[in-house]
């Protein structure tokens, strides 16, 4: 089972957008027979066989073993992740292209990147799981907290100018057949407020 799997093929990201069908995923991160999936969801046993023919026919579950029990064979099945992403390459035809222009300061530009890295990601993570290889990747998530906007904007510029500067330090221009392209993405946004800190808000205004 994948840690999470990236969902490009239409039909697959409708099967798992059901409701019926993304419960029955949740459930399935432990293996189950079609009978003890409908006493966890609370379905009869042949709507959720109907259910798990559909998940398995996209590749959202997949075949644990198989147990004979007297006249009738009992099969055991898990999702094929502990979680999914849809890619937008599963709505092709509308999907942002980050290509189409270049904004740092647009929050639309960031969402195009996200979902090019969620799409680039997916399909290396296939790659690299079918060959049986471990994909090398490098992530940083952190808060920072500005007092001002002014702040944010000088973190902003001097953030961008430390990455271009490490960039001109290790890019290889070329001159080696060895090297392998890496992407690179950098964003900073506002994180979501929480209820604590709206609460708190809202206290320090009625003071």
């Amino acid at each position: 089972m994948l840690d999470i799997a990236v969902i490009e093929d239409p039909a697959a990201a409708e099967a798992s957008l059901d409701p019926i069908r993304s419960a029955m995923l949740r459930e399935l991160a432990q293996p189950a027979s079609a009978t003890q999936l409908a006493i966890r969801v609370g379905l009869p046993r042949q709507k959720v066989n109907y259910h798990l023919k559909a998940l398995e026919r996209h590749g959202l579950v997949e075949l644990v073993e198989e147990r004979r029990k007297g006249n009738v064979t009992e099969r055991v099945l898990q999702a094929s992740a502990a979680s999914y992403l849809i890619s937008p390459s599963a709505l092709a035809s509308v999907s942002p292209d980050p290509r189409r222009f270049a904004d740092r300061f647009s929050a639309f530009w960031m969402l195009a990147l996200a979902g090019r890295m969620v799409q680039e990601v997916g399909k290396l993570i296939a790659g690299a799981a079918a060959a049986r290889q471990k994909l090398a990747t490098f992530a940083i998530d952190g808060e920072v907290t500005f007092r001002s906007a002014a702040e944010r904007a000088a973190f902003a510029e001097e953030l961008g100018v430390a990455v271009s500067h490490l960039v001109d330090k290790y890019h290889d221009d070329g001159a080696s057949t060895r090297g392998r392209r890496h992407r690179l993405v950098v964003a900073l946004h506002p994180a979501l407020k929480t209820s604590d800190q709206t609460t708190t808000r809202k206290e320090q205004d009625n003071d």
